[in-house]
C-alpha cells in the first residue's frame, strides 16, 4: 500500500517515525510524500506542552479528512500524545483506526498487521537496523538514550518517556559507522539530557568517551550534541570539544532561568551564579564556541524582580542563539499544582521583552562574522538556482538560521566549501563561495532519503 508520514515535535520523535518508515518500506509498502494519495498515513505526536498537543490534534483531524477526499483508508497514530490521552483521544476521534502508545512499539507491526487483516499476522522488531533517514543525505540525528530522570516539576517527560536509558555505547557506534558508510557527514548526538549519557549502565557520564570514539570514523566531518544540561558539563567534556577538529565548537545548554529562587521551584539541580560561571568558562577555553540556550518565563510565582533578574542575565551573557517559551501548565507535573500561577499575558509580555532583545544581541554577533571565512555543508539549493542552502559550524538544522551562498560556481550538494560572509539578514548569513581553504577545527510529509 502507499503510505505517507507526517513527524511531530523534537528530533527523538524525528527518529522513531524513520523506524517506522523503514518498517512499511521493509514489508514492501510504497513511501509517498503525497497525503491525498496515501491509503495509509501515519502521524507521530508530540504531547510535550500544551502547543505541541494542539498542534497533534490539529494535524490528526487534518489527516482525517483524507479518509474522506482522499484514498486514505487507515490512519495510524502513535507516540507521546497516545501516550498521555488514549482513552480521551479514542472518544474524541473516531476517524483514527489504531493507536498506538510508546510501550506498544515492540509490538507496533503486529498491531499494523492485523489492522490490515494480513492473513498470517507478524512481528518484527522496532529498532535502529530499519530506520530510513527523512534528513537528506549528509546529516542524521543519533539518540543516545531514551527518557528523563532529572524531574523538573514543569516537565512531563518522565510520565510520558519514563526513566533515562541509555543505549549500549558499542550499539550507538555501531550505528553511527553504518550511518557514516551511507554517506552520513554530519551526526548530531541527541537525548532528552545528552550529559547523563551512560551513567544508568556505567556508573559515570561516558559523552565525552563516546564524542571521542565518534571522531574516529572517518566518513564523519561534523559532530554535533545537544541539550547537554549545565550542572553535568565538566571539564572532560570542554576538552574533547576544544581538541576536537570534528566536534564542532556548539554547545546548547537549557538553562530555562537564572533566578536562584525559580531554578529551586523548578528541581533544576544548578543556580544561577554557577551558569554564568561554566559559561564563562566555555567561552574562555574556547574562544569560537557558539552558544544556545533555551528559557522558561513565567513559571509560577515567578515574581517581577526574578523576571528582572533573567532579564539582565541574558542582557549580560549574550547568548549567539535563545528560545523562550512560556510556561506550561501541563497535568500531572508537580508545577500544575503550585500557587500564584502567572496570567497569560503577563507571560507573553515577558516572552516579548526578551525576545526583542535577543533579535538586537543575535543581530549584532551576525554581523560580527561579516568578511570572515567559513567552512559551510551545502545542502540545497533554491528553486531560482541563485542560491545554495549551507550551514557552517555554527547553525543546527530546523533550530537555527542558514547561510545563503550565492550560486557563482558548481558545487555538489552534500559537501563542504568554504565561503565568505557578505551580509546578514534576520538570522541568517549571505556569503558568497571562497576559494581559499580553512581547517576544519578552525571553523565550524517526509521524504525518505534511503
Amino acid at each position: 500500500m502507499k503510505v505517507g508520514f507526517v513527524s511531530l515535535g523534537c528530533s527523538k520523535n524525528l527518529v522513531d517515525t524513520e523506524i517506522c518508515i523503514g518498517l512499511f518500506k521493509k514489508h514492501n509498502h510504497e513511501i509517498i510524500t503525497n497525503p491525498q494519495e496515501a491509503e495509509i498515513i501515519l502521524v507521530n505526536t508530540c504531547g510535550f506542552i500544551e502547543p505541541a498537543k494542539e498542534e497533534a490534534i490539529n494535524t490528526i483531524l487534518e489527516m482525517a479528512n483524507y479518509k474522506k477526499t482522499g484514498n486514505c483508508k487507515y490512519l495510524i497514530v502513535i507516540g507521546c500524545l497516545v501516550k498521555r490521552y488514549r482513552e480521551e483521544l479514542i472518544k474524541e476521534i473516531p476517524e483514527v483506526d489504531l493507536w498506538i502508545s510508546l510501550e506498544e512499539y515492540d509490538n507496533l507491526w503486529l498491531k499494523i498487521d492485523k489492522l490490515l487483516q494480513n492473513s498470517e499476522p507478524q512481528n518484527d522488531v522496532f529498532d535502529y537496523e530499519t530506520r530510513v533517514l527523512t534528513t537528506g543525505k549528509t546529516t542524521a540525528y543519533l539518540k543516545i538514550a531514551e527518557g528523563c530522570s532529572n524531574f523538573c516539576t514543569y516537565c512531563a517527560i518522565p510520565m510520558i518517556r519514563g526513566k533515562y536509558i541509555s543505549r549500549p555505547f558499542e550499539e550507538i557506534i555501531k550505528e553511527a559507522k553504518k550511518l557514516a558508510k551511507d554517506g552520513i557527514k554530519e551526526i548530531i548526538v541527541i537525548a532528552q539530557d545528552t550529559t547523563k549519557y551512560g551513567i544508568d549502565l556505567y556508573g559515570k557520564s561516558r559523552l565525552a568517551e563516546l564524542l571521542h570514539e565518534l571522531e574516529k570514523i572517518p566518513e564523519l566531518k561534523w559532530i554535533r550534541f545537544l541539550y547537554a544540561y549545565p550542572e553535568s558539563i565538566d571539564e572532560s567534556l570542554i576538552k574533547v570539544v576544544k581538541e576536537s577538529s570534528k566536534i564542532c565548537h556548539y554547545f546548547d545548554i537549557p538553562i530555562q532561568h537564572y533566578s536562584n529562587n525559580i531554578l529551586k521551584r523548578m528541581n533544576r539541580k544548578t543556580n544561577g551564579e554557577s551558569i554564568e560561571k561554566l559559561i564563562k568558562k566555555i567561552r574562555r577555553e574556547i574562544p569560537d564556541v557558539i552558544l544556545r540556550t533555551s528559557l522558561i518565563v513565567g513559571f509560577p510565582g515567578e515574581t517581577k524582580t526574578e523576571f528582572n533578574e533573567l532579564y539582565e542575565f541574558v542582557k549580560r551573557i549574550q547568548f549567539d542563539k535563545l528560545g523562550v517559551f512560556t510556561y506550561s501548565k501541563e497535568d500531572g507535573t508537580p508545577a500544575a499544582k503550585l500557587p500564584q500561577q502567572i496570567h497569560h499575558m503577563t507571560k507573553k509580555s515577558r516572552r516579548r521583552q526578551i525576545m526583542e532583545m535577543q533579535k538586537e544581541i543575535s543581530k549584532t554577533k551576525l554581523e560580527e562574522k561579516i568578511g570572515h571565512t567559513y567552512k559551510a555543508l551545502i545542502e540545497n539549493k533554491t528553486e531560482d538556482n541563485k542560491y545554495y542552502l549551507a550551514r557552517t559550524y555554527m547553525d543546527v538544522p530546523d533550530m537555527d538560521g542558514v547561510c545563503w551562498i550565492k550560486n557563482t560556481k558548481e558545487v555538489i550538494t552534500g559537501e563542504f566549501i568554504t565561503c565568505e560572509i557578505k551580509e546578514v539578514s534576520d538570522y541568517d548569513f549571505i556569503a558568497e563561495i571562497n576559494s581559499g581553504q580553512i581547517s576544519l577545527r578552525e571553523n565550524f510529509f517526509l521524504y525518505p532519503y534511503n
